[in-house]
């Protein structure tokens, strides 16, 4: 299967992105190992994403564009791959579909996980990370540290980053509504988009996402 998987920030894309990947035998492509394998191989496209980002700039979506057409060209990609975090907006969406057309063949499903934004807010914005180097994390919900503020593991202390903070995450789901949702709209269009419930436990998720792509529905 040639699938796309979208979501909001918290909706548990990465979690959700590993297991299907597995359980269909496909490979899971991701944004951001796209870009640290290219960086760490110092491949051109990885110099040209370096060059933007040592800059403070976002990387231009040609060079995004282009390292996902690299890797989804391997062999392991043959049959089938799972896209996490590409393409983020309608334009790369367009580029991704001229580039599977060139090759004769295209998507199966874009599968949507829905999450209420408040849920989204809670699931982050508790997260507590240990400051040692393991970097364990807690949840102060879903997940407490045996004694608050310190990790069970190590008895590192634990923080908020500042990514995690509930402004931080409520500004990342204003771009992700005004970035990434309209390529749901866009795929909806073709009939390809497969919309289920992230809320649950993660294997329930997973069954839920499962079942939702062989069914279509």
């Amino acid at each position: 299967m040639r699938i796309v998987l979208v979501g909001p920030p918290g909706a548990g894309k990465g979690t959700q992105a590993t297991r299907l990947a597995e359980k269909l035998r496909i490979p899971h492509i991701s944004t951001g190992d796209l870009f640290r394998a290219n960086i760490s191989r110092q491949t051109e496209l990885g110099k040209l994403a370096k060059s933007y980002m040592d800059a403070g700039n976002l990387v231009p979506d040609e060079v995004t564009i282009a390292m996902a057409k690299d890797r989804m060209e391997q062999p392991d990609a043959e049959g089938g791959f799972l896209l996490d975090g590409f393409p983020r907006n309608v334009s790369q969406a367009e580029a991704l579909d001229e580039l599977l057309q060139t090759e004769g063949i295209k998507l199966d499903a874009v599968l949507d996980l829905e999450a209420p934004e408040d849920e989204v807010v809670k699931r982050i914005a508790g997260r507590r990370t240990c400051r040692k180097e393991s970097a364990h994390v807690f949840h102060v919900t879903y997940n407490p540290p045996k004694q608050e503020g310190v990790c069970d593991v190590c008895g590192g202390e634990l923080y908020q980053r500042d990514d995690d903070s509930e402004d931080t995450v409520r500004t990342r789901l204003e771009v992700y509504h005004t970035q990434t949702e309209p390529i749901i709209g866009y795929y909806r269009a073709q009939g390809l988009v497969v919309t289920i419930s992230a809320m649950g436990p993660v294997d329930e998720v997973t069954g839920r996402a499962l079942e939702a792509l062989k069914s279509g529905k």
